[in-house]
């Protein structure tokens, strides 16, 4: 999912001489390529600006940060015996798509952002891989958060249908989707001949331009997910509301001649009181699942809305550009991407801090380490 260049907000970086690079045409699935933000002295290229500097710190250090936490995450999971099982499974598979962002995509478009009219040196072939990976991994990144919400929902919702041996299935299925989908988007150009990524002309590597393929792309990889999870938890509100309405009721007073075990099946507990009255207090002996859930609840909640705040702004942008064939500044694509590319460091943070079972692990594999 390629970017606009950050040098158009950075006069300050050194440009190697050469032509500009148009960028009036469609914007690309990532931000289409601009033209450099300052002139240059011929035979002599300018410092880099001090805000420029701390710009591309910024970035390395989140590409650094995104690319180890969630390589923790995953080797903690393989090597906990208790983690091999549902849900962990779906967790495993974002921390890979996540992985795969920092490892091979984020740092070729670090590269691409600091050269001179986001030219690409690199060849047609490499840009085909890193064009793909970029759609694969992103788009399986978002389709694993909607997995995730789905299967926080079933268990809230669904607990005692949605058994273990279900949920294995479910979750094995969704993984299967989730990777087929995305890898059907990023190759869909490449197999169908759905435009090219790549301009010898120019020196420009980008998703393909055809505005059917941005508006099929942006479905797939974001709407389509996005009206998943707001599906999703708007259902478990209503689940969360729907309960605690019936925990309001749970005191009820009896006519004397009811006994203990005339009390309706769901009360746990009977008490006697001397003034010839029952009360029945409905203690379900889920006090702990329901705490669960309140959890699972919450971090479904901020997943979602950590999420959507990442990408809408990025997918709006390329909806909206293509079909207008208007764009952005490039400095507002550059940042719209790269918050959307922080969303594959912020969904490790919100899953393992929501779970006291990670935090222990990590404790452990530490100690042992040491």
């Amino acid at each position: 999912m390629e970017v606009s260049t950050l040098s158009g907000a950075t006069p300050g970086i050194a440009f190697p001489p050469g032509p500009e690079s148009c960028s009036d045409g469609p914007s690309s699935y990532r931000g289409v390529g601009s033209t450099p933000g300052g002139l240059t002295v011929p035979g002599r290229e300018p410092p880099f600006s001090v805000f420029t500097v701390l710009v591309v710190t910024l970035l390395v250090l989140l590409i650094a940060a995104t690319f180890l936490w969630n390589l923790l995450v995953l080797v903690t999971i393989l090597r906990v015996r208790a983690f091999h099982r549902v849900p962990h499974n779906l967790v495993a598979s974002t921390a890979v798509s996540d992985v795969l962002v920092a490892a091979l995509v984020m740092p070729l478009s670090l590269v691409s952002e600091l050269s001179a009219g986001r030219r690409w040196h690199l060849g047609r072939s490499l840009c085909h891989v890193w064009i793909s990976f970029d759609v694969l991994c992103c788009t399986a990144s978002i389709w694993n958060v909607a997995a995730i919400a789905l299967d926080r929902y079933w268990t809230i919702t669904r607990h005692l249908q949605y058994t273990l041996r279900t949920r294995r299935r479910a979750s094995a299925l969704m993984i299967a989707v989730t990777w087929a989908l995305s890898a059907l988007i990023a190759l869909a150009p490449l197999l169908f001949g759905w435009g090219e990524a790549y301009d010898a002309r120019l020196q420009r590597c980008q998703v393909s331009q055809e505005p059917s393929y941005a508006v099929f792309s942006t479905c797939g990889a974001f709407y389509l997910p996005l009206a998943v999870v707001l599906f999703v938890y708007w259902k478990i509100y209503k689940a969360a509301k729907f309960r605690f309405g019936r925990r309001r009721r749970a005191v009820v007073p009896l006519p004397v001649p009811m006994q203990a075990k005339e009390a309706p099946p769901e009360a746990e507990m009977v008490f006697t009181a001397r003034r010839r009255a029952t009360v029945i207090f409905q203690t379900s002996g889920d006090s702990w699942r329901e705490q669960k859930e309140k959890r699972a609840a919450v971090m479904v909640g901020i997943l979602i809305g950590v999420f959507v705040l990442c990408w809408i702004p990025f997918f709006l942008t390329e909806l909206i550009s293509p079909l207008c064939a208007c764009s952005l500044p490039p400095i507002w694509k550059s940042i719209f991407l790269w918050l959307g590319y922080s969303n594959s460091f912020f969904n490790p943070l919100i899953y393992t801090a929501f779970n006291k079972n990670y935090n222990n692990a990590f404790k452990s594999l530490f100690t042992k380490q040491r």
